[in-house]
């Protein structure tokens, strides 16, 4: 990640009051080589919040000499780093006392990627061979967050690629998405690449229009667009054992077109195709139906009467946004859902802070490690089942019991004038069993006098509204099913065909999508599909932290295809199975496979198919340099 390293020191002056002061003890050890930096009185106090205070529990007279002693390194000019990459050991202990808890080992090598200490991206053991352009060409297919992060990868081999999207511009969901409200709830500085010029945020968790715009930065930063056919859709695509390549049939505004790859990538990943749940007597509805992720473009909702199917993470930022602009709004809800409460959720990111993200030397580093941290793997040991946990019915252990308290409390405080809500709002399921949800006002919104909240099933839809099962009518003028997406169906919507004429559909049927990985499927040789099953970030952290991991499998795979002369790879049925197997065995002791509730994480069988059970650290592993002995392979 790179910065503009140009201060001026009336303007570091003026900006580093509004600085983290664990970024800037760690900017300190960079710029000195001291470590006495790393030590009391200047070690920061432990904060799990998703955004800390700044101050880190350090003294006024501790937090003034930190910041003095800055101001006074860039008296005469920029200085230069004493260290650039600490290294393992060094960046352990720089991480550990910047969060005032211990890092696991495991975190030095990973971080020193993340953080853009050392490359990412996999490289030729020698010179480019000459293969790599002649005989090989990538056809990816979506334009979305996977997308750019493997054109990059595969830019820096030299080995040719296309992207085909569907639509009229790049983006994936935060092209396609645009109801009101929408927006990331992953920390920017978390959702965001790894490579590339620095994003001056203008808020912790942005909103849509302002990531859409990233992407596209990001995209003409690295030429990503001379790769790019748009309006471009692959409607089918088939394996040629004799050829050994993937023959597509692409559908264009000129019609249609066959195009040869020698590697096929799904990069559409899991939420990409809407659920649109049907009601009885929906037809007569004299108003308008709209699935919030197909929003209309001009709709006004201004003094209307509207309604809202679905309280998942989509409603959870519609309905507040549009609250105060509606005549009516009833919300239906199926199940009540846990959200966190998040200090600055919609708070702009201060200019102090924002210039030093932008301007001073390894600030915008150190940041993105902690929001990498605490909207990651610290949760994940606090959603195991503990066997002997007495009360399982309400929570998975003591953590998560604790965090039920907290979240219940604050649900109560937030609607302590509105008693009759509480039932409706506290749910039964224990905290994180579904998806994780950031309060956005949400529970505030609720207790406006023009907010209903339903929770009688919907019986049928008339011309004028909406029927519950207990007879009471409510006039709508507009309603809106926000009701996720058709999540089991992933890359097999495709329409593509493997080896023996077998389907994706048929191989991942009865909606039990597996990928080894999550990325490669037996009988599909040369075939990769980017946020596949068992890959979905169910504790936090972010799909494109997954996608640069997986941009890296697949580039690694082609490198060492090209340099052994190998034409084809398929995975192997027994290491797939081993590897659900594993997968499986590891949901067993997790919170997403807890009785007590339904969540899209699981199919019709009770099988998590979509959310990962490992640790981010984990998955980094275990896709960092793919073993060609787990694979069928076939020599040029």
């Amino acid at each position: 990640m790179n910065t503009t390293i140009s201060p001026k020191p009336l303007d570091l002056a003026s900006a580093i009051a509004e600085g983290d002061i664990r970024c800037l003890l760690m900017v300190l050890v960079h710029l000195t080589g001291d470590l006495r930096w790393l030590e009391p009185p200047y070690m920061p106090r432990r904060d799990v919040r998703l955004i800390p205070d700044p101050e880190a529990g350090l003294s006024k007279e501790v937090q003034d000499e930190i910041r003095e002693a800055i101001v006074k390194l860039f008296a005469n000019g920029t200085p230069k780093p004493v260290i650039t990459d600490p290294g393992e050991e060094l960046l352990l202990r720089m991480m550990s006392t910047s969060l005032g808890e211990k890092v696991a080992p495991e975190y030095a090598p990973l971080m020193r990627e993340e953080m853009g200490f050392v490359p990412r991206h996999a490289a030729w053991t020698g010179e480019t061979p000459v293969a790599a352009q002649k005989d090989h060409h990538v056809l990816i297919v979506g334009a979305g967050v996977c997308a750019i992060a493997l054109g990059v990868a595969l830019d820096k081999l030299g080995v040719p690629y296309t992207i085909v999207e569907k639509n009229a511009e790049l983006g994936g969901t935060w092209y396609v998405n645009r109801y009101p409200g929408c927006g990331v709830d992953t920390p920017n500085h978390s959702y965001s690449y790894s490579f590339g010029q620095g994003n001056n945020w203008t808020r912790f968790f942005c909103p849509r229009e302002e990531l859409l715009e990233y992407l596209k930065k990001i995209a003409d930063e690295f030429g990503i667009r001379r790769h790019l056919r748009l309006n471009t859709e692959l409607t089918s695509s088939r394996w040629d054992e004799g050829k050994r390549r993937w023959i597509s049939t692409l559908k264009t505004r000129d019609g249609e077109e066959v195009f040869e790859s020698s590697v096929l990538v799904s990069a559409i990943g899991q939420l990409n195709d809407p659920l649109r749940a049907t009601f009885k007597g929906e037809e007569s509805f004299r108003g308008q139906i709209v699935h919030s992720a197909l929003w209309p473009e001009g709709i006004d909702l201004k003094g209307k009467r509207v309604a809202v199917v679905g309280t998942g993470a989509t409603a959870m930022q519609l309905v507040p946004t549009i609250a105060g602009d509606v005549a009516s709004l009833a919300v239906y809800q199926r199940t009540p859902q846990w959200s966190r409460p998040v200090k600055g959720y919609s708070d702009p990111i201060p200019e102090g802070a924002r210039w030093l993200l932008a301007h001073l030397p390894h600030y915008a580093q150190w940041y993105r490690f902690n929001m990498f941290w605490r909207y990651g793997d610290s949760l994940l040991p606090f959603l195991r089942k503990d066997p002997e946990w007495p009360h399982p019915e309400r929570a998975v252990n003591r953590i998560n019991d604790r965090h039920r308290l907290e979240l219940t409390d604050f649900i109560l405080s937030e609607l302590k004038d509105r008693p009759d809500l509480i039932e409706k709002c506290v749910p039964t399921y224990p905290p994180y069993g579904k998806r994780i949800l950031l309060d956005n006002g949400w529970f505030r919104t609720l207790t406006r006098p023009n907010v209903e909240l339903v929770t009688d099933t919907i019986d049928h839809f008339t011309a004028d509204g909406i029927v519950t099962a207990d007879g009471v009518a409510r006039p709508a003028d507009v309603i809106v099913v926000s009701t996720g997406f058709k999540v089991t169906e992933m890359a097999a919507r495709l329409n593509l065909t493997g080896r023996e004429g077998r389907n994706l559909k048929e191989a991942w049927a009865d909606e039990n999508p597996t990928a080894h990985l999550g990325l490669t499927v037996p009988g599909f040789p040369n075939f990769f599909c980017m946020i596949g099953p068992n890959t979905g970030p169910g504790h936090g952290g972010s799909i494109i932290f997954q996608s640069e991991c997986q941009a890296r499998y697949i580039s690694a795979s082609l490198a060492q295809m090209i340099e052994q002369g190998i034409a084809t790879i398929d995975v192997r049925q027994d290491v797939l199975d081993d590897y659900v197997r594993k997968v499986d065995a590891e949901h067993e002791q997790m919170i997403w496979t807890h009785p007590g509730m339904t969540t899209y994480y699981r199919n019709k069988h009770g099988r998590v198919f979509s959310a990962m059970p490992w640790r981010f650290v984990d998955y980094w592993q275990m896709t960092h340099d793919p073993d060609f002995g787990e694979y069928q392979v076939s020599r040029a």
